[in-house]
């Protein structure tokens, strides 16, 4: 267990340092993010109790679309460079490489919120439950990675993965997308006690797919 926790640790630190020398994927997802809030902002006319009642779907649509920009740089960068090969035939578990990818995007997408939802506050004038509400980010973000993750291995290998890799996630998590959204407003004052229950359900979502997805994983990139 200590080789295996071992090969994660090295693995992420790879994985982080390859992010702060190129800054690639979190400075694209960032900058997405904070362009698309301000888009919202001009273009939706909200009053503060509408604000509210949209937030929730404005904010996880813009991290969405942010986190597979994040996601779909992770794998594409090890196929471009022939190092995804080199991990595969390294004397490692598969799992590890798994785990490591699935915390280095969630730690993407981590970043990106917590840069992003003060912005988001501001231009918005919406006010959260600020403990409340970074559980919730953090169960959104861990269960659309964990799916994300999977997928990005897979699209990874197809020519048109930039096409590939949204087609293929965004059905498959939309329950996560769902109840993160459903659970978000039940922080912003717009929910009622009815939405509470989804964080529950969020929580079984992240388990039943990152477990899946860790499963899956060994016999995607050995494909």
């Amino acid at each position: 267990m200590t080789a295996y926790l071992r090969s994660i640790q090295v693995l992420l630190w790879k994985d982080l340092l390859a992010e702060w020398r190129s800054r690639e994927a979190f400075t694209a997802a960032l900058v997405f993010a904070l362009m698309v809030l301000v888009v919202f902002n001009f273009a939706l006319d909200l009053r503060l109790d509408r604000a509210e009642a949209v937030a929730p779907g404005v904010l996880w649509t813009t991290y969405l679309f942010a986190g597979l920009l994040a996601l779909g740089r992770g794998f594409a960068r090890e196929r471009d460079r022939g190092t995804l090969e080199g991990l595969l035939l390294a004397p490692i578990d598969r799992s590890a490489l798994f785990l490591a990818k699935l915390l280095a995007n969630t730690l993407f997408v981590l970043l990106v919120e917590i840069v992003t939802l003060p912005v988001f506050s501001a231009l918005f004038g919406v006010t959260f439950d600020w403990p409340r509400l970074a559980l919730v980010a953090l169960l959104g973000a861990l269960g659309f990675c964990g799916v994300g993750t999977l997928f990005a291995a897979m699209a990874s290998g197809t020519r048109a993965r930039e096409v590939m890799l949204p087609v293929l996630l965004l059905p498959i998590a939309l329950p996560v997308v769902i109840a993160t959204v459903k659970a978000t407003a039940a922080v912003t004052g717009a929910g009622s006690a009815d939405d509470l229950p989804w964080l529950n359900l969020l929580v079984a979502f992240d388990a039943i797919f990152i477990a899946l997805s860790f499963l899956a994983f060994e016999h995607v990139v050995a494909d």
